[in-house]
């Protein structure tokens, strides 16, 4: 089984630049989109012909947020968010229910220009890590999507100028992933591949992807003792038409 995850930074645009023919190569049976930036009759709309089941997620702020799991099987159950009115409210979490795991999907906040949102950030990973820790006490956990950090210094190209400094590498928000990771799950590409250095994310600025100047923003986080069952893990940087690449385990 291939599961993929992917913020397509609006499905609509991604759409024009070949999203079905990206669809197509990766071949997933369960394809986890981020950052859809449509409602979920525009996701269901674009996707009817996809051949997955399709599950969508909104934000209240119309063209903001949002996710998605399209999958080849139907799940025994589809829930969305993750329990918090404060945090439901802008389309971030989606839960697919089979027979032997859950798959999380998620767009996890960023904390903003300025780190103005670094507070809220810091309540929502906590509340986040508790909601994946309720889960794994019923089955194993694979979540997956763009988690807005850079976990290790390997996990950027320009480490020691962005530290504290810029969303996605504070310590808090280092912290966060750490509390997630020490509840018993595991990063998976850093597990297959402790040492290597590949992004997820490059800025459109500077020609940042052409020169490879980028982040490891986008994870698949699985429930440890699930582990056993996760045979690869990757990051698929030659897929374009966002400014994320898809990444994605096989089981």
């Amino acid at each position: 089984m291939r599961i993929f995850s992917w913020n397509v930074n609006g499905i609509r645009a991604t759409y024009a630049k070949g999203f079905t023919a990206a669809v197509e190569q990766l071949d997933a049976d369960i394809l986890c989109l981020q950052e859809t930036k449509a409602q979920v009759f525009q996701v269901q709309d674009l996707l009817k012909d996809s051949g997955y089941y399709v599950y969508a997620n909104e934000a209240e702020r119309k063209g903001y947020s949002g996710t998605a799991i399209l999958s080849k099987s139907e799940p025994l159950s589809v829930s969305y968010g993750i329990g918090f009115a404060e945090h439901d409210n802008e389309g971030r979490v989606i839960t697919a229910e089979f027979a032997n795991f859950y798959v999380v999907t998620v767009y996890v906040p960023n904390s903003g220009q300025g780190l103005v949102r670094l507070d809220y950030r810091k309540k929502w990973d906590h509340d986040f890590a508790a909601f994946l820790e309720g889960l794994s006490k019923t089955k194993p956990v694979i979540v997956c999507g763009d988690l807005n950090v850079a976990h290790k210094p390997l996990d950027l190209k320009n480490d020691k100028s962005n530290y504290n400094k810029t969303a996605g590498y504070t310590q808090v928000e280092i912290d966060g992933m750490d509390n997630l990771l020490n509840r018993n799950f595991t990063d998976s590409f850093r597990h297959f591949y402790p040492n290597q250095e590949k992004y997820s994310w490059w800025s459109y600025r500077n020609n940042a992807r052409e020169n490879n100047i980028g982040w490891r923003l986008d994870y698949f986080i699985v429930s440890s003792p699930f582990m056993h069952a996760v045979k690869d893990s990757y990051i698929i940087n030659e897929i374009e038409g966002s400014d994320h690449c898809p990444v994605g385990i096989e089981l």
